[in-house]
């Protein structure tokens, strides 16, 4: 973990795993995170003090690999991915009673979707009625949102060309994600009753960032006007077709730095 004003790392897990995914708790006092501890070969959920007293405590056992993606504003539920061998991967949520980690035992997850399609990156809305996620139930990845827990009201798509990694803003009725160009998307949005209604997506910036694979690529600030990621400095697209040729290069040099000032 790294503090910003005294520019210090603080290490939170020891064991030789390699443990990665880590989200904090809307508390702030526990991070859950993916690791392959126990078997050394699939990854589970785990979570660990974020003052890094006390073991990492196993939260799940599967066979298949686990990423932990949100938190619920309640701390009561972790929404994450599973790797499903017929679909690619599905939405499941983790409930989580009590705060001692009910001894290191396993709990029990349930489906919150598993279609026929890859569906990933499930997020959590500051208010916890709508669960943000990523499918490519169109052809390619595309943002949806559901109502959590499921019931009245439907899926609204809300990305039209491309996306993924849907971040919700906590300041205002937003929601950010990320596009098949590598920049940030933002849409407007507003509830009634129990139908969502997103307007038509806009470019945040100009500016594009590092595409990082499965990992999320950005964060947004609690202010919901600033994101941290890795910037894109050469153009999308540009093509290095150009190569120079420097003849008499020895001649040049002795020219601009000739023996007496060396």
């Amino acid at each position: 973990m790294y503090e910003w004003a005294p520019d210090t790392f603080t290490r939170l897990t020891f064991d030789a795993s390699n443990d990665q995914y880590p989200v904090w708790s809307p508390d702030s006092r526990r991070v859950a995170f993916a690791s392959a501890r126990a078997d050394k070969s699939t990854l589970n959920l785990y979570w660990q003090r974020a003052d890094a007293t006390g073991d990492a405590q196993r939260l799940t056992d599967s066979t298949q690999r686990q990423l932990p993606n949100s938190w619920h504003p309640s701390g009561k539920f972790l929404a994450f991915q599973q790797d499903n061998p017929q679909t690619g991967s599905d939405l499941m949520i983790l409930p989580i009673a009590g705060d001692d980690g009910s001894g290191g035992t396993p709990r029990k997850s349930t489906v919150f979707l598993n279609g026929p399609f890859a569906e990933s990156d499930p997020t959590f809305s500051p208010d916890g009625r709508w669960l943000a996620y990523t499918s490519d139930e169109s052809g390619r990845r595309e943002v949806y949102v559901r109502p959590f827990p499921p019931g009245p009201g439907g899926q609204w798509r809300i990305s039209t060309n491309g996306g993924g990694s849907p971040t919700w803003s906590r300041a205002k009725p937003e929601l950010f994600y990320g596009s098949n160009q590598q920049q940030i998307m933002v849409a407007a949005y507003a509830v009634e009753g129990d139908s969502f209604r997103a307007e038509k997506s806009r470019l945040w910036s100009e500016g594009r960032y590092v595409p990082r694979g499965p990992n999320r690529v950005f964060d947004l600030h609690p202010d919901g006007s600033r994101i941290a990621l890795a910037p894109l400095e050469q153009p999308l697209g540009l093509r290095q077709n150009k190569v120079t040729f420097l003849f008499d290069f020895f001649d040049y040099l002795r020219l601009v730095a000739p023996a007496a000032k060396r």
